[in-house]
């Protein structure tokens, strides 16, 4: 007995709705680290890492059949730009409502409280740097600096030319040290 036209139809939609969980779940598996720093050094909040990366792989998972394939971890990073830019929109309408200080950090127990003293405090100064470059320069000098990608891949990730990437790390360079010595300056109480 053959099956019928909407069997073979059924096994067919199941065929391809497991290809895409395959390749969702590989897409998860092989960026999901890579993703979560990235949201990170964009400026989303460490209490709101875990849900701006779930978003991520939910836009990746409605949008599967439109991801490019070799094109994958370009999608995924532009998706966290967008993320990271919406979350810390959101973050700035949330203070004006509520102390971010009421909120405890998380706190690692397996770190000396002068060592975590010192942590928090070097992301913070990180955090704050990062925070006062402006979007474009601060994807390309993280993608640079601290996820130690070459000039060539993060054109391809960015779909820009290598000269503008590195006009970009440029000036985020300039930018990133003037704005650390300005940090610094503020931190030791010396106003410049």
């Amino acid at each position: 007995m053959r099956p019928s036209g909407a069997t073979a139809l059924g096994r067919a939609d199941a065929v391809q709705t497991s290809r895409r969980d395959i390749r969702l779940r590989e897409l998860e598996l092989e960026n999901f680290q890579f993703i979560w720093r990235s949201l990170r050094r964009l400026g989303v909040q460490p209490d709101a890492v875990d849900d701006a990366a779930q978003q991520v792989f939910v836009i990746a998972a409605r949008r599967i059949d439109d991801i490019e394939p070799g094109r994958e971890r370009a999608f995924l990073f532009m998706s966290a730009v967008r993320v990271a830019s919406e979350a810390r929109r959101t973050r700035t309408r949330a203070l004006g409502r509520a102390d971010e200080r009421s909120v405890e950090g998380i706190v690692d127990p397996a770190l000396a409280p002068d060592e975590l003293v010192r942590e928090h405090e070097e992301r913070t100064l990180l955090d704050t740097v990062l925070n006062s470059l402006p979007e474009k320069l601060r994807t390309v000098f993280v993608l640079f600096e601290l996820e130690e990608l070459s000039s060539v891949d993060i054109a391809e990730l960015l779909n820009i030319p290598v000269g503008t990437v590195a006009s970009r790390l440029r000036l985020a360079r300039e930018a990133f040290h003037k704005s650390a010595a300005k940090v610094r300056a503020e931190a030791s109480g010396d106003k410049r």
